[in-house]
C-alpha cells in the first residue's frame, strides 16, 4: 500500500486538532471569552434590555437592580446596554487596526525576505523608526492634524502594529527559505512571487494567527486608553473606555460605574491572550506531537 502524498512545502494537518484543543485549558478558556465578547456585540444590534442613549435623570446613579441589572450611570442611561453597544466599538478597532498591521505588515515582512539586500534592511529600519511612536501618540498627532474620532483611533494603532507584522513575517519566511523544498522550487525555474505565495506564506500562517489574536487584545486595550483621553470613539457612541473616564468623577457615589467597563476590558483582553497562547500550543508542531 503506497504511502499519502505530502505536497512539498506544506505540512499535512495534526491529527485530532478539535480533540486536543478542547482539552487544553487555555484555548478553551480563551475561546468561550472571545465568542462572548463576539456575541455581546452581535446581541446589541438587535437587542438591548434599553436603548443605550436613554437618558431618565430620575434614575440617575442607581445601583443593580431588576429594572437596570449593571444600574444606571450619572445620566440615567443603562450602563449593561452601553456596554452591549460599547462591545460593537472594541470590536471594529480590532478588526479594522489588526488587519491594517496585518496586510501591511505580513506584506513588507514578505517582501524583505525575498528581496533580501537593501531593500531587507530599508524596511527593517522604517520598522525601528515607526516603533518609536506607539498607538497614543500616533493618535494625539493625528488628531492634532484631523480631529479626534475612532478612525483616527483605528488608523493609529494600525500604523503602531505594522512593524511587528513586518518583524514577525520577515523572521519565520527567513527560515522557510533556508528549507530544501524552497531550493527545489528554485530549480524548478518558480520565481520568488510564487514561491512567496505557494511555499512561504502557507508555512507561517500559523504565527501569523497567533499574533493576530495577541494583538487584536493590544488593540481593545489601545482603544479603550483612546477613548478614555477623549481621543478615541466619540459621543453619543458607546466606548468602555469612555465609561471609565466618565466614572472617575463618581467613586465614591457610585464605583460600580468603573467596575463594569473595567471589568469588560479585562475580560476580553484575557480571553484573546489565553487563545493566543493555546493557538500557539496547538499550531506548533513540535508541542502538538508532545500532547
Amino acid at each position: 500500500m503506497s504511502a499519502p502524498l505530502v505536497l512539498a512545502g506544506h505540512a499535512p494537518a495534526a491529527p485530532g486538532f478539535w480533540r486536543r484543543a478542547l482539552r487544553h485549558r487555555s484555548f478553551v478558556l480563551g475561546g468561550a471569552l472571545t465568542l462572548l465578547l463576539v456575541l455581546a456585540a452581535a446581541l446589541s444590534w438587535v437587542w438591548t434590555p434599553w436603548p443605550p442613549n436613554d437618558m431618565d435623570l430620575a434614575a440617575k446613579l442607581q445601583g443593580p437592580s431588576a429594572a437596570h441589572w449593571l444600574g444606571t450611570d450619572a445620566f440615567g442611561r443603562d450602563v449593561a446596554s452601553l456596554l452591549l453597544v460599547g462591545a460593537r466599538a472594541s470590536i471594529l478597532v480590532g478588526v479594522i487596526a489588526v488587519g491594517i498591521g496585518l496586510v501591511v505588515g505580513t506584506a513588507l515582512g514578505l517582501l524583505a525576505s525575498a528581496r533580501r539586500g537593501w531593500v531587507e534592511e530599508a524596511i527593517m529600519r522604517l520598522s525601528d523608526f515607526s516603533l518609536a511612536f506607539p498607538a497614543i501618540l500616533s493618535a494625539i498627532m493625528l488628531t492634532a492634524a484631523f480631529g479626534p474620532g475612532i478612525v483616527n483611533a483605528m488608523v493609529a494603532i494600525g500604523i503602531y502594529n505594522i512593524p511587528t507584522f513586518a518583524r514577525i513575517a520577515r523572521a519565520s519566511a527567513n527560515a522557510v527559505w533556508s528549507r530544501e523544498y524552497v531550493a527545489a522550487a528554485r530549480a524548478c525555474g518558480k520565481g520568488a512571487l510564487s514561491i512567496t505565495l505557494q511555499h512561504v506564506l502557507p508555512n507561517i500562517s500559523a504565527v501569523l494567527i497567533v499574533q493576530t489574536t495577541i494583538r487584536f487584545a493590544i488593540a481593545i486595550l489601545a482603544e479603550a486608553a483612546l477613548s478614555y483621553l477623549g481621543l478615541g470613539t466619540q459621543p453619543p457612541q458607546p466606548s468602555w473606555g469612555r465609561m471609565l473616564s466618565e466614572a472617575q468623577t463618581l467613586m465614591f457615589q457610585q464605583p460600580l460605574l468603573a467596575v463594569w467597563p473595567g471589568m469588560a476590558i479585562a475580560l476580553a483582553v484575557l480571553g484573546l491572550n489565553l487563545l493566543g497562547d493555546g493557538l500557539r500550543d496547538l499550531l506548533d508542531p513540535r508541542l502538538a506531537r508532545a500532547r
